[in-house]
């Protein structure tokens, strides 16, 4: 399988961290990951704040660059539903070979174990793209059973505790440019969910979208700079 690697612009500025984890990751599983040399970004900035069309270039850049690979896996599940709308919208068939990093090691892996240990009680933050737009779990206002990839992989970590939060899929208020424009209002959802971590015991935060705990990681700092968060890829990978 040619795996294709997409680091979204702030974790390649922000994060790499994140990006080099998910590269280890993915090679303990056997993989020879590619990334293109160019940069890529996903548009989504652009969408957000009310400029599609002028988006869409971004959209035709990754379509060339990735276009060559079997899967391409990328750590955020913001950016990945994105290009995954966007090229379905085109009816492009690279859409249906493009995952979150947990979406595949769950679905196209189909990881039973993975050598890892984190000795620490783990608050997991369930991201509104990843829970509702790409299905990596059960959103409360859906009447299934109940379940959590993201969490399943967790699971398998050594040590690892997860927390049990109130409200577990309320969104952190991060929402892009809504965290600009409405920040009085992203501050208040954002302390909402640092405090059911923090009330829980939570050590650390996790989860699979970088901008959230960003967001999350910010107002912690701040107010309980003993709790930190970290990135999914991180923990999977075997972070001290």
């Amino acid at each position: 399988m040619r795996l294709g690697l997409f680091i979204p612009c702030y974790v390649d500025q922000f994060y790499p961290q994140a990006g080099l984890a998910t590269v280890r990751l993915l090679e303990k599983l056997g993989h020879q990951v590619e990334c293109p040399s160019a940069p890529a970004c996903c548009g989504q900035p652009l969408a957000n704040s009310g400029h599609a069309a002028e988006g869409e270039v971004f959209l035709d850049d990754f379509a060339r660059a990735y276009a060559g690979f079997d899967r391409v896996v990328a750590p955020s599940a913001s950016c990945l539903l994105h290009l995954k709308e966007g090229l379905e919208a085109r009816g492009h068939e690279l859409a249906h070979r493009l995952h979150e990093l947990c979406e595949f090691l769950h679905d196209v892996e189909q990881v039973q174990s993975l050598d890892a240990a984190f000795p620490h009680r783990v608050g997991l933050h369930a991201g509104c793209h990843g829970l509702r737009g790409l299905g990596l779990g059960r959103p409360s206002e859906c009447m299934v059973p109940a379940f959590s990839k993201p969490a399943r992989l967790l699971q398998m970590v050594q040590g690892l505790e997860l927390v049990p939060l109130d409200r577990p899929d309320e969104c952190c208020g991060f929402g892009g440019s809504f965290a600009v424009f409405e920040s009085d209002v992203s501050v208040a959802m954002g302390r909402d969910r640092v405090d059911d971590h923090v009330r829980h015991g939570a050590e650390f935060v996790t989860g699979t979208d970088l901008s959230c705990l960003m967001h999350l990681g910010g107002l912690l700092a701040r107010s309980h700079p003993q709790v930190k968060v970290r990135h999914i890829a991180e923990i999977l990978a075997g972070a001290a």
